[in-house]
């Protein structure tokens, strides 16, 4: 580990070791074992196909076993056949071959990827490896989002000073900052989930050529689809050159790139409520926050986790505007691409793990966002100029701007300014008695809101 060249082998191995068994070279082997066994269980099952007969009960778990049983051992028989063939996915069938030989299924070994191109193997497999990927994946970022929303309700009422471009604006509540960002990565994560995992079994260019000149009366599009959707849980793509077109998969990786995204404004915004006092943060006995200055407790979690969401966004980004692109039928430039799709995965789960570290950190400061508040008392103008317009001032707008603009404001210039105006007295009092940290509107309603 500590020769790595890339930190995801390295130094945050152990935060991304879940994704070894959905994105390693062993897995991508794992899932094409998966995929040719079973394209030949489907194939033996077949009563049209006499020459691939049917199977007894053993043999079917035989060719089960093969799949349940491989391990990284099993991974390195392929490797030593593909050092021999120079050529990944036939080294599958050869070891395939090599597996049930000298068993009584040695008469059915032929079928093994029959009338398959490579590609009919090695997209369903990556789509597997994808579907063990979100799986992985999705429940960190449901952590994150039940975390946040946990914080939305628990400071649902607590007010905080807003501010839009970084000057002081009209007050909102913790809560409801912390519900807008729960309600954006929910958003995300549903069209995440609605996504289609595609797959195509129909051979070199397409159109199920080889399967037909072999056997011209079976539904091959019927017989593809039980393997793909029934047996891999995937769908089914029939609209394909030699590889499925690889469009689901930018569909997905913008999305996973967007919910990233929407993550990292997040942890800009708690990186500067942390600077601005309004949070602090847990402290850990022997961490050392600064190497010079002690007293320091840097936000070192969400910086981590901004700086990942930017490496996986990027590695995401290519993959997504290079994938759908290929000449002609096809050529290798996805091949390879491909295998870094776990890289992306990688990036976003240590993002991810560091966010959900940070905010189990987090402690409010209430003294601090109180006194904040209690300095702002300028904020008053906006509700002071709505009821003027109410109630038909003239250019109250104008009024207010002379009276805070550049002016040091407290609650006795606001009150005085009050007193003074001819409004209803229902409105007067409510506005004498409205202060910075009351005039937060329906904050907390909205807060209850969430789903």
């Amino acid at each position: 580990m500590i020769t790595a060249i890339s930190p995801i082998d390295g130094r945050y191995a152990s935060k991304v070791s879940e994704l070894s068994e959905c994105f390693s070279e062993y897995a991508l082997l794992k899932n094409r074992v998966k995929v040719e066994v079973m394209w030949l269980l489907a194939l033996c099952a077949e009563p049209e196909i006499a020459e691939c007969r049917a199977l007894t009960g053993a043999e079917e778990q035989k060719l089960h076993n093969i799949i349940a049983d491989f391990s990284p051992s099993e991974a390195e028989k392929i490797k030593q056949i593909e050092a021999v063939t120079n050529h990944d996915v036939k080294a599958v069938e050869y070891y395939l071959k090599e597996q049930i030989s000298d068993t009584s299924l040695h008469d059915v070994t032929e079928f093994i990827h029959f009338a398959c191109t490579s590609e009919d193997i090695n997209n369903l497999s990556h789509a597997l490896m994808l579907k063990d990927g979100l799986a992985t994946l999705i429940p960190q970022q449901q952590q994150i989002i039940d975390n946040i929303s946990r914080l939305a309700r628990e400071f649902k009422t607590v007010p905080m000073l807003a501010r839009t471009h970084g000057q002081t604006a009209s007050p909102t509540t913790i809560g409801k900052e912390m519900a807008v960002f729960s309600h954006r990565l929910q958003k995300q994560s549903e069209k995440i989930a609605a996504i289609d995992l595609l797959g195509k079994l129909n051979g070199a260019v397409g159109n199920f050529n080889a399967h037909i000149s072999a056997y011209p009366a079976i539904d091959w599009i019927k017989l593809t689809k039980l393997v793909i959707e029934e047996k891999l849980g995937l769908k089914q793509n029939l609209f394909t050159t030699q590889i499925e077109p690889h469009d689901y998969m930018a569909e997905l990786f913008d999305s996973l790139s967007r919910w990233n995204t929407i993550l990292l404004d997040f942890n800009r915004d708690i990186w500067t409520y942390i600077s601005m006092g309004y949070f602090g943060q847990k402290t850990i006995k022997g961490e050392v926050g600064s190497s010079t200055m002690p007293h320091k407790v840097n936000p070192i979690d969400f910086e981590n986790s901004e700086g990942n969401c930017g490496l996986a966004n990027a590695v995401f980004h290519h993959l997504s505007t290079k994938l759908p692109i290929s000449r002609l039928q096809r050529d290798l430039t996805d091949s390879t691409v491909l295998r870094n799709m776990g890289v992306g995965f990688g990036y976003s789960m240590i993002a991810y793990k560091s966010t959900i570290k940070g905010l189990g950190k987090l402690q409010l400061n209430q003294l601090n966002l109180a006194t904040d508040l209690d300095n702002a008392w300028e904020i008053l103008a906006e509700p002071i100029q709505t009821v003027m317009r109410k109630a038909g001032i003239e250019k109250p707008y104008e009024k207010l701007k002379e009276l805070t603009r550049g002016q040091t404001i407290n609650r006795e210039t606001i009150q005085n300014f009050v007193q003074s105006l001819d409004l209803k007295p229902e409105d007067k009092q409510r506005l004498l008695s409205m202060e910075p940290s009351t005039y937060t509107g329906i904050a907390d309603k909205i807060v209850e809101l969430l789903d």
